[in-house]
């Protein structure tokens, strides 16, 4: 068998599962909030609060993921500048496939984009929290 199922559901569910749920819910709000601040009482238009909005939760995400989600005792693997290429290549990767379903699959399948873009950002949310625990926020080899 290609996936041992039960080793794979116990390598989802732990203590850095929970953290990145909790950031990720942490970032998502943030983004939000400081979406509708700029754009309400600040008066800056959407089109550039949106950005900046994202941008911004880009930063306090990637924060999270190193000193919150991913903490490690004997250092990480890589060093930040190393860490943070590779989690803009993540970013933007995760941006273009979710961009490309979400244009493609649902003429494809016959189903509604919503639904396609929902589907396809929860299986990314499992890749993106893999992805970083193993390719970018991973422990120093003793």
């Amino acid at each position: 068998m290609l996936l041992d199922r039960p080793s794979l559901l116990r390598s989802l569910l732990t203590w850095s599962t929970l953290r990145y749920a909790i950031s990720g819910s942490f970032t998502t709000l943030t983004y939000i909030a400081l979406t509708l601040l700029l754009s309400g009482p600040l008066d800056v238009r959407i089109q550039l609060a949106i950005p900046v909005a994202y941008a911004s939760a880009l930063v306090l995400h990637f924060i999270l993921q190193r000193r919150f989600v991913f903490p490690t005792e004997e250092g990480f693997a890589l060093a930040r500048g190393a860490q943070l290429r590779r989690y803009v290549a993540a970013v933007v990767v995760q941006y273009g496939v979710t961009a490309t379903s979400t244009a493609i699959l649902p003429r494809v399948l016959g189903v509604p984009e919503r639904d396609v873009y929902v589907v396809t950002v929860l299986i990314l949310a499992v890749i993106a929290f893999l992805t970083l625990r193993s390719l970018v926020f991973h422990a120093a080899e003793e």
